[in-house]
């Protein structure tokens, strides 16, 4: 099967889509899709040419995608909140010449020509042609432009294979020809497009589209169209929990959380008021990106799930030997999902992909006796302080359940003594106040003393990525300019 198929498993009468007050239903999706398809084949776009898709969450989204990928073409789509230059990288990196935007952008120079999403298929055109006999489902779809810790992103290349395969894996989450899905997470990201969108559409189910996130139209939407599944990250179900009612989640039968760790904190805040568990996943880009889930009513708190069907997993030391049940190790996945490489990055490839085809995913990991996986921390986050690892996910646990604590993050920082120290970054609640001397002797009693930051920083706002993470690097950034290095 290829991606584009898989509209093919809606009902031509059910609704697909509804955006903006838009019912769309399979049948006109199909339509949409070919209207875009053809649209693109008269400007010149043909098998293995890469478009760019810059654009907020929308049908439109929807159809440049899918059409792209029916003409053998390959998706670059765009984290819509990156600065000129940092979207310039990317279309030259990808040499991208056609860019599907929602508004116009101004670079410097002409890299690219681009095209209102909104109105690109006012024109009509004839038919593009089928797909080229040697075109298969070991095809590239997409490029993934992955953040990374470390200088330029880095362009994760998945084929037709790796999304569908990866779509079918979420069968787990149960979902049906009934379900209503809300698509709040950015589609340009490879959770919210796989888990929401592809997942919806592969079971004949609906979409509801969230084109900008609001807190309060989110949970509105949930309660008055009814929705049953949700997907969103951590930092979302913290925001929901604050504002909803347990009335307005009454239709919804699934609720999972991916994107980063979930915070022992929210689970319970949101168990607590709505009676309700949190399934949780664990992946990334390079494995499109599920890599564990949980199954609809087998939740387990702390845990992002089990292993896919279709998959195998290895949890490895230092030295690439396999460690025993309960002992963390460095996650390695072998799958269909496993992406291809790294776009025009032979060594990245090398360095994520191993000659037996196991992708090194550099998060730390470990598995109970029930076939439970658990994420301990990122291999790049451990900090090493006088030969201790010290896992920052596990130390901000406890920081979150200090009072008055809203956001949490443990940073590695350089220290003469011992190698490496934690310094501890956290914002505080609305109206609340942190002495770092109770929080200190909190974090004692629950902790290894050197486990314990040696420095605290209370800031106004942890900063997010778009994904909902705490950016990390950002406060690393700060931290570092702040003290001239």
């Amino acid at each position: 099967m290829l991606v584009h198929d898989i509209i093919n498993s809606g009902r031509e009468e059910d609704i697909a889509i509804v955006d903006e007050g838009r019912q769309i239903t399979y049948s006109q999706l199909k339509a949409g899709i070919k209207k875009y398809r053809n649209r693109l084949y008269e400007i010149g776009i043909r098998q293995g040419d890469r478009v760019g898709i810059f654009s907020r969450n929308s049908a439109e989204f929807v159809y440049a995608y899918f059409a792209t990928a029916s003409l053998g073409a390959i998706n670059v789509p765009i984290n819509f909140q990156l600065s000129t230059r940092e979207t310039a990288y990317i279309l030259q990196n990808a040499g991208v010449e056609h860019l599907l935007t929602y508004e116009p952008l101004n670079f410097e120079e002409k890299i690219v020509t681009q095209h209102d999403i909104a109105t690109f298929v006012e024109k009509i055109c004839a038919d593009a042609p089928d797909l080229p006999a040697d075109f298969d489902e070991n095809n590239p779809c997409v490029i993934i432009y992955t953040s990374g810790t470390t200088g330029n992103p880095k362009g994760a290349i998945l084929s037709h294979k790796n999304l569908v395969h990866n779509t079918k894996q979420c069968k787990v989450f149960k979902c049906h020809r009934e379900c209503k899905s809300i698509c709040v997470l950015p589609m340009y990201h490879c959770f919210g497009w796989t888990c929401t969108v592809l997942n919806t559409f592969y079971r004949g189910a609906e979409l509801h589209v969230m084109r900008v996130f609001k807190p309060k139209e989110m949970v509105d939407m949930v309660r008055e169209q009814e929705i049953t599944d949700i997907i969103i990250v951590p930092s979302i179900f913290k925001l929901v929990t604050a504002l909803a009612k347990p009335e307005d989640f009454k239709t919804v039968r699934f609720f999972m959380s991916g994107g980063t760790t979930l915070p022992d904190k929210i689970v319970d805040e949101f168990r607590n008021k709505f009676g309700r568990e949190i399934a949780e996943g664990y992946g990334l880009s390079e494995a499109s990106p599920c890599v564990f889930l949980t199954t609809h009513g087998e939740e387990r708190q702390g845990s992002c799930g089990k292993m896919l069907d279709g998959e195998e997993i290895r949890l490895v030391d230092e030295n690439g030997r396999d460690v025993a049940q309960g002992e963390v190790g460095e996650v390695l996945v072998r799958g269909g999902q496993v992406m291809l490489g790294y776009w025009k990055n032979p060594q990245a490839t090398k360095e994520a992909l191993d000659a037996d085809g196991w992708l090194h995913t550099g998060d730390v990991g470990k598995v109970d006796a029930d076939g439970y996986y658990y994420i301990v921390n990122r291999i790049k986050e451990m900090i090493i302080s006088m030969g201790e690892n010290i896992y920052p996910r596990e130390v901000e646990e406890v920081v979150y359940k200090f009072k008055g604590i809203k956001d949490a993050a443990v940073i590695g920082v350089d220290d003469k003594l011992r190698g490496q120290v934690g310094a501890c970054f956290y914002e505080v609640q609305d109206g609340a106040a942190v002495d770092v001397r109770e929080l200190k002797r909190f974090l004692q009693k629950n902790l290894a003393l050197y486990k314990v930051p040696r420095e605290f920083h209370e800031l106004k706002e942890i900063p997010r990525t778009s994904t909902g993470k705490i950016a990390k690097r950002k406060i690393l950034e700060d931290y570092l300019a702040a003290k001239g290095l």
